[in-house]
């Protein structure tokens, strides 16, 4: 079926492939009780002219290299996702009627537990975001011919992620990836914005650039047509805008209101829209995929060592400047590795990068939920992405961030000027919740170097780890306190300063680890033994040393941090070792900060050497 035009036998199997489609959608939710069928049913005309006309994959090996891709934006229509994978023949159909059972992968929304699935979705907005990511990789980095397919729902176009999107595949003129949007006219709870104003929408998507397409969405020759038009059309990415009703194919349900999220009842009413469904059906009309043989893969390029730190001991460097060295250099040892920035790649330093492998190397602009969506489209396609901006502006991203994580995904990101320290700009860019707002997730590995040596051994040790990444880095320069030769395991810290007489473990990261030092000293001078720990590894934490030292410190444990109370390193030692009896005291930011000189602010608001020996000096009495 691979013709611009279809046969009338061609016609007749992919109705009856979309009828199949929506018979089994209706069943499995049914089955389970729960789910999405109307939402099912309005695109399914769609999905069966791309998974039996359009799409070019292999139906036994759905990651097979060099197919083209799926991503399914709106995650509520899973049944229908589930049904066309078990239509292609990948599973039988029976494991369909497992649906959001605990024994089955085929959950409320796709996961990707299931080897079709690259990207979890489910919160809306953020496929198109995926799916530039899998674009640019074909396009940009391994220049191959596959092309992506993302199906959004009309509502979710009114996402700002969506728009993100929209602006840089025009921008880097994706070609290869084609959005269609579902437009059914009603959402949730209500209709939707602009329900069927269909010109509304072509002049939305046009007036971004993008060449759109105007289809009667249960047309299947207009689809079918409107998706080759869309692989003809070079230097611009390609919209199908199809007008569909929810519910189609049920005359109780089509087009009606209040059946979002609501099953067919089990019973007669499922019985009565299987039957009129099953009416719709024509003699001699058999759909199948369309096999495409698989490129063969190149071998796994070498992965290579980073050559030695140049950081010397006593030397004066930034965190965030060293993270840009290290990333440069795994460029070089590393072809997997990409980059992407937010319009502040002259501060992360990621410019270093993006200037010498510019074909690795992705500017999204002042978007960071795009960022990290197409950082986690790369990672679906086997690269190992690093997504860097201020801290501060991960907040912006956090749904993205939650749904990588659900995804597994293998993407790596450094947050940047992060805590008081960064000095005069104040308060909003300030990242001080940004611990606790990765901790949090599951999987995931945040580390906080302290020194530039440390940054630049965990940049190479982020990068061979499989799973997702944050790397919290500082603005301001601090002495170099690692040799080269030094190495920093994940789940690891180092005991910078100990003694038999050790009454109290002061644990710190980053800015504050240089003032747990200079208090040390001051201690050290008013006759108090004090052991200080780098606690590098945040999650996972090394409980072993921790309670090793606060047993021989009668107990005790002082933590100081350039972050919010709640939730960041304080937290994190109190989790680990809170259970043992031991009694943790946590110096943290516990207001809204100000502008001000980096040194004034860690001493003002009380993390600075200062606050240290105060708080030891009480803790010890």
């Amino acid at each position: 079926m691979a013709g611009s035009t279809l046969s009338p036998d061609q016609l007749t199997a992919l109705q009856n492939a979309a009828t199949h489609l929506r018979i089994d959608s209706v069943r499995s939710t049914s089955t389970a009780g729960s789910g999405h069928p109307s939402s099912c049913c309005s695109a399914a005309d769609i999905v069966a002219a791309l998974f039996f006309s359009i799409m070019r994959y292999d139906p036994k090996n759905p990651r097979a290299f060099n197919s083209d891709r799926f991503v399914l934006s709106k995650g509520h229509a899973a049944p229908l996702l589930y049904a066309a994978w078990a239509e292609a023949g990948l599973f039988p159909k029976q494991d369909l009627l497992k649906l959001r059972t605990l024994t089955s992968d085929l959950e409320g929304h796709p996961t990707p537990r299931l080897s079709f699935v690259d990207m979890a979705t489910g919160s809306l907005g953020q496929g198109l975001p995926v799916g530039v990511g899998i674009a640019l990789n074909a396009k940009y980095v391994d220049k191959l011919d596959y092309r992506t397919y993302v199906l959004m729902g009309d509502g979710e176009s009114v996402e700002g992620s969506v728009w993100e999107a929209v602006e840089l595949a025009r921008q880097q003129r994706l070609d290869n990836l084609c959005a269609i949007v579902d437009v059914n006219r009603l959402g949730q709870s209500d209709p939707t914005m602009l329900q069927h104003d269909m010109e509304a929408y072509r002049v939305r998507w046009t007036g971004f650039g993008w060449h759109a397409i105007i289809v009667d969405g249960h047309d299947l020759s207009a689809i079918v047509a409107g998706f080759h038009e869309a692989a003809r059309t070079k230097n611009t990415p390609t919209v199908l805008l199809a007008k569909t009703f929810k519910g189609k194919g049920i005359s109780f349900m089509e087009d009606q209101p209040n059946w979002h999220g609501k099953p067919v009842p089990q019973g007669a009413d499922t019985q009565k829209a299987i039957d009129e469904l099953t009416q719709q059906l024509k003699p001699n009309g058999t759909a199948r995929a369309i096999t495409r043989p698989s490129a063969v893969p190149t071998a796994m390029p070498a992965i290579s060592p980073l050559p030695a730190s140049p950081y010397k001991v006593g030397e004066s460097a930034a965190t965030r400047e060293a993270f840009g060295v290290a990333l440069e250099a795994l460029g070089a040892v590393n072809p997997l590795v990409v980059g992407l920035d937010a319009d502040v790649k002259n501060s992360t330093y990621t410019e270093k990068f993006g200037k010498k492998f510019p074909g690795r190397f992705f500017e999204n602009f002042i978007a960071e939920q795009n960022m990290i969506g197409a950082a986690a489209g790369l990672a679906a396609c086997g690269k190992v992405p690093f997504a860097a901006t201020f801290a501060a502006f991960f907040t912006r991203a956090y749904d993205f961030i939650r749904m990588a994580a659900i995804s597994q995904s293998n993407i790596k990101l450094v947050g940047t000027h992060v805590g008081v320290s960064i000095g005069e700009d104040g308060a909003s860019q300030m990242g001080l919740e940004d611990i606790a707002m990765m901790a949090t997730q599951p999987g995931i590995t945040v580390l906080y170097p302290s020194d530039a040596t440390c940054m630049y051994r965990l940049v190479e040790t982020a990068a061979n780890h499989k799973g997702m990444v944050y790397l919290r880095a500082g603005r301001p320069k601090s002495p170099v306190l690692y040799g080269a030769e030094e190495r920093f395991p994940i789940g690891g810290s180092k005991i910078l300063r100990q003694s038999a007489t050790d009454t109290l473990t002061i644990v710190a990261a980053g800015i504050t680890l240089f003032e747990a030092l200079k208090a040390y000293d001051q201690l050290k001078a008013a006759g108090i033994a004090v052991r200080v720990i780098d606690l590098y590894s945040i999650v996972p934490i090394d409980r072993t040393t921790l309670l090793e030292s606060a047993r021989a410190t009668e107990n005790r444990i002082l933590t100081v941090e350039d972050h919010y109370a709640h939730g960041g390193l304080g937290d994190a030692v109190l989790g680990a070792v809170g259970m043992e009896g031991i009694r943790v005291h946590k110096l943290a930011v516990r207001a809204i900060p100000h502008s001000g000189k980096p040194d004034e602010l860690v001493d003002h608001f009380g993390i600075g050497a200062r606050s240290i020996v105060e708080a030891a000096k009480h803790i010890i009495k």
